[in-house]
C-alpha cells in the first residue's frame, strides 16, 4: 500500500492542493478531509484508466506540437478571415470519413485533441470496427488534402508516440 501511494504522490499532492484552493482554507479539517479524498481517488485511479499511456520519442512529440500550433494559428486566420467576409464567403461546410491505422486509445484521445483545438473541424465520431474518422469540417473544398494532413502530420507521429 505504502509503494502505491508512493507511486500516486503527485496526484494525491495535486488533488490536496485543488481541494484546499477550492474550499479557500488552511484549517486542518480541510487539510485532513483533502488529503482523504486525495489518497481515496488516486488509489481508485487505475480503476478508471485501465490502459497504461506508454509515449516515446519525445522529439517527434515536440515536432508534432510545433506542427500543431502553426497549422491552429493559420487555422484561425482562415475561420476569422471567413467569419469577417460573411456567408458569401464561399465555405463549403461538410462531413469528411478518414480511414486511420493508430489503435491506441491515447493516440485516438490525442488526434481528437488536435482535430478539436483546430478552428473550423471537428470530431464528429469513430467508427472504431473500420476504424474510420468522421469529422465535421468548415470548409470541405479539398477533402484529399485534409485526409493526408490528418494521416500524414498527425496520425503518423501519435502512431510514432503511442504505438
Amino acid at each position: 500500500m505504502i509503494k502505491r501511494v508512493r507511486a500516486y504522490l503527485p496526484m494525491i499532492v495535486l488533488l490536496l492542493v485543488l481541494w484546499l484552493v477550492l474550499n479557500d482554507s488552511l484549517s486542518n479539517g480541510q487539510i485532513m478531509l483533502g488529503l482523504l479524498i486525495a489518497l481515496f481517488l488516486s488509489l481508485l485511479a487505475p480503476i478508471l484508466r485501465p490502459v497504461r499511456a506508454r509515449p516515446r520519442h519525445p522529439w517527434i512529440a515536440l515536432r508534432l506540437i510545433g506542427h500543431m500550433a502553426i497549422d491552429i494559428l493559420h487555422s484561425n486566420y482562415q475561420v476569422s478571415r471567413r467569419i469577417l467576409q460573411g456567408s458569401a464567403s464561399g465555405a463549403q461546410p461538410g462531413f469528411l470519413d478518414i480511414p486511420l491505422r493508430i489503435r491506441d486509445p491515447h493516440g485516438l484521445a490525442a488526434l481528437a485533441c488536435i482535430v478539436t483545438f483546430t478552428p473550423g473541424t471537428v470530431w464528429a465520431g469513430h467508427n472504431p470496427e473500420r476504424n474510420l474518422l468522421t469529422l465535421h469540417v468548415l470548409d470541405l473544398s479539398d477533402p484529399a488534402g485534409l485526409t493526408r494532413i490528418i494521416q500524414n502530420r498527425y496520425e503518423s507521429p501519435l502512431m510514432e508516440i503511442f504505438q
